[in-house]
């Protein structure tokens, strides 16, 4: 599996192309590098961006699913989420890349450590991360100049605090590497879930509504009986921050005429189903079932991905029923 990371590795900051990458688990400080690696059965290695982009264009897939994972999931489990959800896909033939993008996530025991420690590596990450997209984007315009573009449809899946990594991610690459003030059409949908960001964050004037300027569909999935986000909640309470999130209630004021939410932007409401299919957190609802097969959140984001709608109320909201 492909995967690109701006975690620390044991042997080195540097960049080491064809080597074996370990990551170093113990040390989540996070520098400008970015890696962009191969892992097969286990064994990581270095390949760089060039050949990373180059075996995505040239793959089967028709379109690429990029994964940005939650709050203090450590990389093997980041990969292996990405594993299984490839595995779901190819059962049902659908040609679809997934490639996690991991992020420094802290291992200690207690939520309130963790959770402030994994916030500020989360808004650290946006440097390489921005870096990143850059790279991408004068990859495809020198292919593009050559006559051989990269066709592959771009959708990007963020869970809980991952949504906070590629928010502050693309608000810094429009802000320092963009090349035209107008924010390209980069993704054709980008599902949200569980987003521990601010509810508001999507409209018109907010840090993440470049998010909606660069995809054609914005799917959030939110539950109001998240019990991680509760706690992280009373934790941005605490901290001074805008306590409701948007993984808890969905967009804020997506009901209301007139408002500040793009059209684009739509709210599905998981409330019957993430318990259910976490227990007991009810946060990590978006993969699998208690028996370990496709649930129905992610058979809605593979539909959405298949045919490039989402099926709402006039109002923009839909719900998946129990």
């Amino acid at each position: 599996m492909l995967f690109v990371t701006s975690q620390a590795k044991k042997n080195g900051r540097k960049s080491k192309i064809g080597e074996e990458f370990i990551f170093d688990e113990e040390d989540n400080e996070v520098g400008k590098e970015v890696y962009f690696c191969d892992d097969k059965a286990g064994k990581k290695t270095e390949i760089g961006a060039e050949a990373l982009l180059t075996r995505l264009k040239d793959s089967q897939a028709k379109e690429l699913l990029i994964y940005f994972h939650g709050f203090n999931v450590q990389p093997d489990d980041a990969i292996e989420n990405g594993r299984k959800m490839q595995r779901f896909f190819n059962e049902q033939e659908y040609k679809i890349k997934v490639v996690p993008f991991i992020w420094p996530c802290g291992n200690k025991l207690g939520f309130a450590r963790d959770y402030y420690d994994d916030q500020d590596a989360a808004d650290a990450s946006r440097v390489p991360f921005a870096r990143m997209i850059a790279k991408f984007m004068d990859w495809q315009e020198k292919n593009q100049d050559a006559g051989i573009p990269c066709l592959k449809r771009i959708n990007v899946l963020a869970h809980s605090m991952g949504n906070r990594v590629f928010r502050n991610s693309m608000s810094y690459w429009s802000k320092r590497f963009a090349k035209t003030p107008d924010v390209p059409f980069m993704f054709r949908n980008t599902f949200l879930v569980a987003a521990d960001v601010a509810n508001h964050t999507l409209e018109k004037g907010k840090l993440g509504n470049i998010i909606a300027e660069a995809s054609r569909n914005v799917v959030t999935y939110f539950a109001s009986d998240d019990l991680a986000l509760r706690g992280s909640k009373a934790a941005n309470v605490k901290n001074g921050q805008l306590g409701k999130r948007l993984g808890h209630s969905g967009p804020e004021n997506i009901k209301k005429p007139h408002n500040e939410v793009p059209e684009n932007v739509y709210a599905i409401d998981c409330n019957d189903v993430n318990t259910d299919y976490d227990k007991p957190l009810g946060h990590s609802y978006y993969i699998d079932d208690k028996n370990g097969q496709p649930n129905k959140v992610f058979k809605h984001i593979e539909e959405v991905i298949r045919t490039g709608r989402v099926e709402t109320n006039d109002k923009g909201i839909a719900r998946i029923k129990d």
